[in-house]
């Protein structure tokens, strides 16, 4: 099986100090780099963000809602590919995982997860002695799987946005959550459909420049939120 042509899809919304970092280690697209074709999918920058892309080529799409499942929505109705892979260019996510995202789709894999939490991986926290983060994900990720895991092994890290997903999972999910709990729900919902879930480990780096827009105790809620919701779902 082979995947014909892979998107990777840049997530940004005022990130120009990171790109300025990241960007020039993306390789341009090619079989060896592990993707066809590159975009942008930005929710609102103001700081020169779009103007980046642009001098460099990079389409860009602009959302017309903001919000990080609204990003993935977007492509997936905008950009034509069979196999989408999303990834934040803030320095968390390590560029020399792209061709294995395309390998594990090639293998036929439905969803491909960079996971933090497996053997051999990193977690950005994992040198402090309070990981508070990753405890709250680890939590996250045994409520999926104790609750919606239905065959096929246990998934190590749901919630990471590190992914890739084949054109036709996406159909199939019906996704639709618009904030940061998109990732949640696309694992989530995999579960219910009896999807091939793929995970590799991943080294998690540190942001280069700059804070998350995902506050911690907020985003944690929208997690609860989402869980239930997917819990009660029809």
């Amino acid at each position: 099986m082979s995947t014909n042509k892979i998107a990777l899809i840049l997530l940004t919304r005022n990130e120009l100090p990171c790109l300025k970092v990241v960007f020039p280690t993306i390789p341009k697209p090619s079989p060896e780099a592990g993707f066809d074709e590159i975009y942008a999918v930005d929710g609102g920058s103001t700081d020169g963000t779009v103007e980046f892309f642009k001098e460099h080529g990079v389409p860009v799409i602009s959302q017309s809602k903001r919000g990080r499942g609204e990003a993935f929505l977007q492509a997936f109705e905008t950009i034509k590919a069979d196999a989408f892979v999303f990834f934040s260019p803030d320095g968390n996510e390590d560029i020399r995982d792209l061709p294995k995202f395309k390998e594990r789709l090639n293998q036929g894999a439905d969803v491909v997860i960079a996971s933090r939490m497996m053997k051999g991986a990193w977690n950005e926290e994992d040198h402090l002695t309070f990981k508070w983060r990753k405890w709250a994900n680890n939590a996250f990720n045994i409520m999926a799987n104790m609750f919606f895991r239905k065959t096929k092994p246990f998934i190590t890290d749901s919630i990471n946005g590190y992914r890739a997903i084949s054109k036709k999972a996406a159909d199939v999910l019906k996704l639709d959550a618009y904030d940061y709990t998109i990732e949640y729900q696309m694992t989530i919902r995999a579960f219910k459909n009896k999807l091939n879930i793929v995970e590799f480990p991943t080294h998690e780096g540190e942001r280069v420049a700059g804070e998350t827009g995902a506050p911690s105790f907020q985003t944690g809620i929208k997690f609860i939120k989402r869980f239930f919701t997917e819990l009660f779902a029809h």
